[in-house]
């Protein structure tokens, strides 16, 4: 059984043995740590899980225009997971798009309860059905959120383990990372074609006026990097 301590889930590339299984939005974050795990192990699964919030078709489709960018052999097609939350979160902002947290609105005002338990609990059974050893997420720094610490991910990936009677490991390379170090990182890739926002327009552009949208311009800012994407509007 392989299980890694809460100080350990943030190892270096080389570290990760594939096939890894890359959890994924339609984010930079998400998107350079796919391209990173596909060229440190030879080959990485873009997992997405649908639950039913407002952006998550936009987000799709710019995660496939984002892969078929980059034309890595080493990225596998990428697997789609049904596991629809409307039962759960009802008339949440992120299930109607309506009251999403606007440019000024504070992290706290973003977080999904139990948003990492959701995509990982599917992916992590179907993970040691078809014999993926490790899961990676995007999970930065500066993440706020009980469900994104070490110690979450690595009880989970031990009750998993048990549960599954599979060697499961969850992995967060970016933990030390700022999302404007991610930046830096993925800057000779496509990043314009990724999709950082809360309430995309139907033509899948940037609202420009949302949390998500501010974090995304100031860390490219940040990062000293041109956000080459498209945006209805720049605050």
């Amino acid at each position: 059984m392989t299980l890694r301590g809460p100080a350990d889930n943030r190892p270096a590339m080389s570290d990760v043995r594939g096939p890894v299984a890359v959890l994924c939005s339609g984010g930079l974050d998400s998107a350079v740590l796919l391209v990173e795990m596909a060229r440190a192990t030879g080959r990485a699964l873009p997992v997405v899980v649908h639950a039913g919030h407002a952006w998550e078709t936009a987000e799709r489709e710019a995660l496939a225009r984002f892969i078929a960018a980059v034309g890595d052999a080493r990225i596998a097609p990428i697997r789609d997971l049904d596991l629809p939350m409307g039962d759960v979160y009802g008339a949440h902002w992120s299930m109607t798009g309506a009251g999403t947290p606007d440019w000024d609105a504070p992290d706290e005002t973003v977080e999904l309860r139990g948003r990492n338990l959701i995509l990982l609990a599917k992916a992590l059974v179907l993970a040691a059905i078809d014999g993926w050893p490790t899961l990676a997420l995007g999970s930065l720094a500066g993440n706020p959120f009980p469900d994104a610490t070490p110690e979450f991910f690595a009880g989970l990936a031990r009750v998993a383990s048990d549960g599954l009677r599979a060697g499961l490991t969850i992995v967060t390379p970016y933990r030390g990372l700022s999302k404007a170090d991610v930046i830096r990182r993925g800057r000779s890739l496509p990043l314009e074609l990724t999709l950082s926002c809360a309430r995309p327009g139907a033509d899948g552009i940037h609202c420009g006026d949302c949390n998500k949208c501010r974090e995304r311009l100031e860390a490219f800012s940040e990062a000293g990097v041109e956000d080459r994407a498209r945006y209805a509007r720049i605050r």
